[in-house]
């Protein structure tokens, strides 16, 4: 159960949410701009809002009021950004090996080929990320996220770099993997078809306010019918 209120001020923009994520997987849909990428990085650790708490499985995270910061390694989250930021100088296996200080080397090398087979780059292995697709880099950054086993994972448009087919394909494997492990997800985007292929609770994001909460097929519904007229003009037009 993921818990927070956080308010806080970037230049004219203000984001100000109360809500609680008791889903597997919570998509947070809206617009550019919405503040969806601003709440990710202050569930993370990596920002402090100007007033709020935070508490994920009834542990404070964050408590303003109280000078309260969990810092983010010690949080048990991890953060996939839309840029994949790997380090340049690792091939990708090193890159997923990287936070797993505390496994010996056998283990740490079977976690690694894990990760990797999970997200469908095991040939991948031993390129640097310069080498790599955008796509082939996404995978790598949620392998390496993925590794150390969080209990609370945040995706910031994770497929963007994938196709339809590809996106589908390692959404699903990845639900599998959470649901296995236990792991809650939060996931950020603007296109309404990650949500609906989630299956799952949707918050809706506009101007930094939470609009509405729910199931996809009911926050989303206008969405939704937009997507099918949009589709069967484009019928009409072939």
């Amino acid at each position: 159960m993921l818990e927070f209120r956080i308010k806080t001020r970037r230049g004219h923009f203000c984001l100000d949410v109360d809500s609680r994520f008791g889903s597997d997987w919570t998509v947070v849909f809206g617009p550019s701009g919405a503040g969806k990428s601003t709440i990710l990085r202050i569930l993370a650790g990596l920002e402090i809002p100007d007033e709020g708490r935070i508490a994920f499985d009834g542990v404070t995270l964050t408590n303003t009021a109280t000078n309260r910061n969990v810092r983010p390694g010690r949080r048990r989250t991890a953060l996939v950004a839309q840029n994949p930021a790997l380090f340049p100088h690792l091939r990708a296996a090193s890159n997923v090996a990287y936070g797993l200080a505390t496994l010996d080397s056998l283990a740490r090398a079977k976690r690694v080929g894990e990760m990797l087979e999970l997200v469908d780059a095991k040939d991948l292995a031993d390129r640097f990320p310069r080498d790599l697709s955008g796509g082939e880099a996404q995978r790598v950054a949620l392998a390496r996220s993925l590794a150390p086993l969080p209990s609370l994972l945040l995706l910031d448009e994770p497929f963007s770099a994938l196709d339809g087919a590809a996106s589908d394909s390692l959404l699903s494997r990845l639900q599998q993997w959470t649901s296995n492990h236990r792991v809650q997800v939060v996931l950020v985007t603007h296109d309404a078809t990650d949500a609906f292929a989630a299956g799952a609770e949707v918050a809706l994001l506009r101007e930094g306010s939470l609009y509405a909460q729910g199931p996809a097929v009911e926050v989303l519904g206008n969405e939704r019918q937009r997507m099918i007229n949009r589709l069967d003009g484009l019928g009409k037009k072939n």
